[in-house]
């Protein structure tokens, strides 16, 4: 989790692959292309350097948006089917 000043900014997900570090930056919608550079440069800085100087590359896919809330299976009844789907029905209304 990404704080600022108490509030949430974003959270970031790093996977080390090889050579290559890999993550997923989820930021606010209203965070600009400077704002999303100056958080992709402190993640490089105070995380993946830290854990691998001598990496070769670092990839980042950003996802800018509002958060939807966060979900967990503890929260479903496991005897419950109700609630399945097939992921061929995603995106249909």
């Amino acid at each position: 989790m990404l704080l600022e000043d108490g509030g949430i900014i974003g959270r970031v997900d790093i996977h080390y692959q090889g050579a290559n570090v890999h993550a997923t930056l989820c930021t606010t919608a209203d965070a600009n292309e400077e704002r999303i550079q100056e958080l992709i440069d402190a993640i490089d800085e105070r995380l993946v350097m830290t854990a691998d100087p001598y990496r070769e590359d670092f990839i980042v896919s950003v996802w800018r948006g509002s958060p939807a809330g966060v979900y967990s299976d503890s929260d479903t009844d496991d005897d419950d089917d109700d609630n399945t789907f097939n992921l061929g029905d995603l995106g249909r209304n």
